[in-house]
């Protein structure tokens, strides 16, 4: 994964997972910082690897937090300014 580069591991249709996608929106315009949405129903790996979690939010150094944003944990994961 390229630095700076979040993915969101989701399900369409779940609450948390919109929620997290909403608290993520303001990052959106910083620099360095790249969003990757996927459906973990996409695939049957991810499923076995996500499914019971979702939302996980993976950064370039691995999991930055799951259920609900960890904003202090993003802030960490995040390249500096």
């Amino acid at each position: 994964m390229a630095a700076g580069t979040f993915i969101v591991y989701l399900r369409v249709g779940c609450s948390l997972c919109d929620a997290m996608l909403d608290e993520l929106e303001p990052y959106q315009g910083r620099p360095g910082f790249r969003l990757e949405i996927v459906d973990v129903d996409s695939s049957p790996e991810l499923v076995a690897l996500y499914g019971a979690k979702v939302p996980v939010l993976m950064g370039p150094e691995g999991e930055v937090s799951h259920y609900f944003l960890d904003p202090e944990a993003l802030e960490r994961a995040l390249p500096p300014r």
